[in-house]
């Protein structure tokens, strides 16, 4: 008869993880606080018992060990130097405030090159919203697919235009070895760190800390949080002019024609002129228009779908409808039930 494995055999986890998460100046206190205290809640929560231990050993390492201030203000305590971290699994940048100078390349040479060195020493790259800015800089992610925060995505297109931004997309992973994880707007962090629970620690364990933190995955993804502004600084005064009426108008019948026809300008070259400077065809761009005002009577009046349809320029409710999920991913009733003030919250 085969001798039984001891539980322990059968049952131990593979050696806990080392999780680097980086801090720097420009960080973001909160997503780095939270970042540490999800990746470590086994531990935290006391729910690892002695066969299986906690899944991750998460340290804070920086340029230097010693406090740090953010980019709030408030200080924070880095563990160890970046130099003295030969190895590790998994790299995590945070998000990082963008100041009204935009990112500066070159500021951290000697964090790009270690992030470089522990990704060739097979570590996975993360970056939580803006965080990319820095692991961009290793040239890791050209000709890859990333997401970043989306009031970053047109700034970030300038600064790395090899990388391939999807700001509307919670949660991107790319590399040949899944070794290239990014995440998007803000809180989407939450499905960074539950996607890693998932993928290293199991569904069962991802699911407990979701269910501890009262986290949720994105699944509708982000473009319901996008609010769309028609790019404005193009130089064609014309367009320019077309755009500005239209900001009060979008709600007449036949808006592309009366916009052609104030133009003085002949249809094609006003609708060739108009995508070229705005990037949007002028019907989308005024269908975008419309869905903003939609989305603002959503949340804001108790309004009923068929009048705010009629309101923002459809006759036809359900066309509405069906334009409205294809530009949010969510029918209209669903994003008031997300988005709207809650009846407790009301003064």
């Amino acid at each position: 008869m085969p001798r039984p494995l001891s539980r322990t055999a059968s049952t131990a986890r593979p050696a806990a993880r080392h999780i680097a998460l980086l801090a720097l100046p420009d960080a973001v206190v909160s997503t780095l606080a939270g970042i540490y205290d999800v990746m470590n809640a086994p531990a935290l929560m006391k729910q690892a018992n002695d066969h299986t231990g906690p899944p991750f050993h998460v340290e804070i390492v920086g340029e230097s060990v010693g406090p740090i201030e953010l980019a709030s203000g408030v200080p924070i305590q880095v563990q160890r130097a970046v130099d003295s971290v030969e190895t590790t699994d998994i790299v995590i940048v945070p998000s990082v405030l963008l100041g009204a100078g935009g990112w500066q390349t070159g500021r951290y040479p000697r964090l790009v090159e270690w992030a470089q060195r522990m990704h060739a020493g097979g570590a996975v790259l993360c970056s939580a919203c803006s965080g990319i800015f820095l692991l961009a800089e290793t040239g890791l992610f050209d000709g890859k697919d990333a997401t970043v925060h989306y009031s970053y995505a047109q700034e970030f297109n300038a600064v790395y235009p090899a990388v391939t931004i999807h700001p509307e997309r919670v949660l991107v992973i790319a590399g040949p070895r899944e070794d290239l994880v990014t995440s998007g707007a803000s809180m989407t962090w939450h499905d960074l760190a539950l996607y890693l629970i998932a993928r290293y620690a199991g569904a069962t364990d991802a699911q407990e800390v979701a269910r501890m933190y009262a986290l949720q995955w994105h699944q509708d993804g982000l473009a319901p949080y996008i609010t769309f502004k028609g790019k404005s600084d193009h130089g064609d005064a014309e367009i320019e002019a077309s755009q500005r009426w239209l900001s009060t108008h979008f709600s007449v019948a036949s808006p592309v024609e009366e916009m052609i026809k104030r133009s003085k300008l002949a249809e094609r070259t006003f609708k060739r002129r108009f995508t070229a400077a705005t990037g949007v065809a002028p019907i989308a761009y005024v269908q975008r228009l419309r869905i903003e005002d939609a989305k603002r009577r959503l949340e804001r009046t108790d309004a009923p779908v068929d009048e705010i349809s009629w309101r923002v320029g459809y006759e036809d409710a359900a066309f509405f409808r069906r334009l409205f999920k294809r530009t949010t991913g969510l029918a209209p009733g669903a994003y008031r039930k997300r988005f709207c003030i809650p009846e407790f919250a009301r003064p």
